[in-house]
């Protein structure tokens, strides 16, 4: 029986590249620093996600380039908005790219049905989730159509997408 890496396993096993499309408009709303993030409370990616923190910055580090792509719709939902306001302390500091791209501009790309991992353009994560986002299950494929399904739906969002630094979500 085969067993199916974890995705730490997959990020330490990353030697070139790690992207990832998220396209659901939210995503584990029951998450404490969601919760805390609504209620007002300031959030501090250092304390809340310092095991994702290390993870990625060691693979940035040891040269993977780490990238992520969203899309999403406009005006964009409070948990796309939380996304927003913690991508700075989270994803940037720990060596990631992150862009953005308004659903509208991506109507004529060809996606995948589900957000997912891609790892060294071969290693495809697919992310599962239920209807109010909260994960179910990761699903790991090499197969190479699936791979160069989301390597050129990645690259085509990435190409028409907004870097963060420029990104304003609209309310």
């Amino acid at each position: 029986m085969t067993t199916v890496p974890t995705f730490d396993e997959l990020f330490h096993a990353c030697h070139s590249s790690a992207v990832h499309l998220e396209m659901r408009d939210g995503y584990m709303r029951s998450d404490p620093a969601f919760v805390d993030w609504s209620a007002g409370l300031k959030i501090d990616p250092a304390d809340r996600w310092a095991d994702w923190l290390g993870l990625v910055s060691a693979a940035t580090d040891r040269g993977v380039q780490v990238r992520r792509a969203r899309i999403v719709s406009e005006p964009v939902s409070d948990y796309i908005r939380f996304e927003y306001e913690v991508t700075e302390g989270l994803n940037i500091a720990a060596g990631e790219k992150v862009r953005w791209l308004p659903r509208r501009r991506a109507t004529d790309i060809a996606l995948p049905g589900n957000d997912f991992w891609l790892f060294d353009e071969s290693l495809v994560l697919v992310n599962h989730f239920d209807g109010e986002g909260d994960s179910l299950e990761h699903e790991v494929t090499a197969d190479p159509e699936v791979a160069k399904l989301c390597a050129s739906a990645f690259e085509t969002v990435w190409e028409r997408a907004t870097p963060h630094e420029k990104y304003r979500p609209t309310r």
